[in-house]
């Protein structure tokens, strides 16, 4: 595999918070992770009407929102109703880490931000599918994010990377710089955090670890396992891993 620069994928002609590019990912046997087709970020909710107007200028055409329902409902996001985007919300957090005594936030109070990954790969297995499906069937630009771009935007991105070849390492790189790029933005945040909390403002690299891990252990170290075990079909699984895999 060629080496892998994870600041070469970031976005900095959009406004939108820890954006990058997934393609230029190395891959198993002298391939890369195909460009153009996807990409990550936090919310899009701080936007105002240009910076909107830039994300579809360089040409997204599709939104997949990873939020809470109740997220979403609370915070918004620009392109839910954009005549000019294809939106969708698909969960991956059951609960709104906005409210007080919220039973996810209390979960990883004790646990570690990659023990809830681990919760995503075993009881949202059926929404990851749902979310592949699009990213397959989609034509153009995806964005999908969550609030930080971080967690949940994270899992989905170590499971195409997965799927397309990348190494384990540069899995755990790509996702661990996350906070590199967002430090700034939630410092203030996490300095207003009880200690015990602190955490799940950060990527700390054994989070991806710990999900990394999970599918050695419980899927045999392949991801397509976990996907056909909710329904996604071997020639879907083929036919993303063609997209994502660059000629």
């Amino acid at each position: 595999m060629g080496t892998y620069d994870p600041d070469s994928q970031l976005v900095k002609e959009l406004a939108l918070i820890n954006c990058r590019e997934l393609g230029g990912m190395p891959l198993a046997g002298g391939k890369t992770f195909r460009k153009g087709i996807f990409l990550r970020s936090g919310s899009p909710e701080w936007l105002n009407k240009e910076q909107i107007l830039e994300v579809k200028d360089y040409g997204v055409k599709t939104v997949i929102d990873l939020r809470a329902v109740d997220e979403l409902k609370g915070r918004g996001n620009p392109f839910a109703k954009d005549p000019d985007m294809k939106f969708y919300n698909f969960p991956l957090l059951n609960s709104d880490p906005d409210k007080d005594e919220d039973m996810t936030i209390e979960f990883i109070r004790t646990h570690t931000l990659g023990d809830y990954y681990v919760i995503i790969g075993e009881e949202m297995g059926d929404k990851l599918v749902e979310i592949m499906r699009i990213l397959l069937k989609t034509d153009g630009l995806v964005l999908f994010h969550c609030a930080h771009g971080k967690d949940r935007t994270g899992v989905v991105a170590a499971i195409l990377y997965l799927l397309s070849g990348a190494s384990r390492e540069n899995i755990i790189t790509n996702y661990a710089v996350s906070y590199e790029y967002l430090k700034d933005f939630l410092e203030p945040s996490i300095l207003r955090l009880p200690d015990d909390m602190k955490h799940i403002l950060r990527s700390d690299a054994h989070n991806m670890v710990t999900f990394l891990d999970y599918i050695d252990s419980k899927w045999n170290g392949d991801i397509a396992n976990l996907l056909l075990a909710n329904g996604l079909t071997e020639n879907e699984i083929n036919a993303l891993k063609n997209k994502c895999i660059a000629d």
